[in-house]
């Protein structure tokens, strides 16, 4: 079987929910359950991450529909290839997981606490009898240097525990963690049983590679980042494969999903979408498959920047058209270009413009913005 680079672009696209025009009913966790998992970040620049990544998938979602599903135990919180919501039926699933980022924080340097054991113990002893605590209900101190990355003693460990299975994030204020002892946040009957390693990897690899229609054992791994390459490589061995032809006409090998079919033509509706989107997060792939080159440059210097520092793809039909730079004042009410640059070869007419400047104006409206303009320079 092969694919024409057209056809893994819209499949590509199909899976990841890109396909359809983004209207109709809302259920949000049936399109968590879709995706496998939504990442959170707390950058907002517009919005935040996961509410643009939901919105770009039905415009009909709003900010508030995210967060009761994390608080009703729809979705639990937890640590993918970044922070992400997670539907709770892959809770039995993501033991390994909490395994595996419990030793990872063991050995990482940047993760060390100057609290001893008993400070721990007494950290969880005082979540055990209040319920659920936030960072702001410890005052321990960063000691040394202050970094980009450096934690408080007591953040550290409530994050060990967090990483570890032993808390679960009870809810969010603000955006703000509240912690709690797992067993009051996680279901029992999703907690409390143990499946076999072996089922767990073969659970997270197929559902990570019906997700992804067609991937290398790599990017199987990537997914979730729960299972290892060496893993996801001897639970892919003698499975059916698909050749996929890239953006520049080369031919590669790929496993593929059981239930791979011809995807839809994708809607021409041009979206905005965000940089932690999960259709480009593999920018690898993503320049495979789209010719399209894309880096998140936010913790890049500004004199070294080639775009800015937060840079949206623009996706039209199959064909990543441009990037734009926004910034916008919420509270101000308004919203501004700063940075626009078409793809090389597009060819950037009035439809495609009235296109974008349709979607600037919904992505205003989203977050009660009504003053859109670009800027000057």
């Amino acid at each position: 079987m092969k694919l024409t680079n057209l056809e893994a672009r819209r499949l590509w696209l199909h899976t990841h929910g890109l396909s359809a025009a983004p209207t109709g009913p809302l259920n949000v966790m049936a399109t968590i359950n879709a995706l496998g998992f939504v990442q959170i970040d707390t950058i907002r620049n517009v919005t935040r991450a996961h509410h643009h990544i939901l919105w770009s998938r039905n415009q009909n979602y709003r900010e508030k529909h995210l967060w009761p599903l994390l608080k009703s135990r729809q979705l639990f919180e937890h640590f993918t290839h970044d922070a992400s919501l997670i539907p709770m039926q892959t809770l039995p699933m993501w033991r390994r997981q909490f395994s595996r980022m419990e030793k990872y924080v063991a050995k990482a340097e940047w993760f060390a606490s100057s609290l001893g054991q008993q400070n721990i113990r007494d950290i969880k002893a005082r979540i055990e009898a209040e319920g659920p605590l936030s960072t702001h209900a410890f005052d321990t101190k960063i000691e040394g240097k202050r970094e980009m990355w450096s934690r408080p003693p007591h953040k550290k460990a409530l994050d060990k525990m967090w990483y570890a299975g032993e808390l679960a994030t009870s809810h969010r204020e603000n955006f703000i963690k509240f912690y709690d002892l797992a067993e009051r946040v996680f279901p029992a009957d999703l907690h409390e049983g143990h499946r076999p390693d072996a089922e767990q990897i073969d659970w997270l690899c197929s559902q990570a590679l019906n997700r992804l229609g067609f991937a290398t054992a790599n990017e199987i791994a990537k997914f979730w980042d729960a299972v290892s390459t060496k893993e996801a490589r001897a639970w892919a061995e003698g499975r059916a494969e698909v050749e996929i032809e890239a953006a520049d006409g080369s031919v590669s090998r790929a496993h593929k999903a059981p239930n791979l079919a011809p995807a839809p033509k994708p809607s021409s509706r041009l979206r905005i979408l965000n940089p932690f989107d999960p259709a480009i997060r593999d920018r690898t792939r993503l320049e495979r498959l789209f010719g399209f080159e894309y880096r998140n440059e936010m913790f890049v210097p500004k004199a070294k920047r080639r775009w800015g520092y937060y840079v949206y793809p623009l996706l039209e039909g199959t064909r990543f058209v441009g990037r734009i730079e926004l910034k916008a004042d919420r509270k101000a009410g308004w919203l501004r270009v700063t940075g626009f640059w078409q793809e090389d070869g597009v060819s950037w007419s009035g439809p495609r413009q009235a296109k974008l400047d349709a979607e600037l104006v919904r992505l205003a409206r989203f977050v009660g913005i009504s003053d859109v303009k670009w800027a000057a320079d």
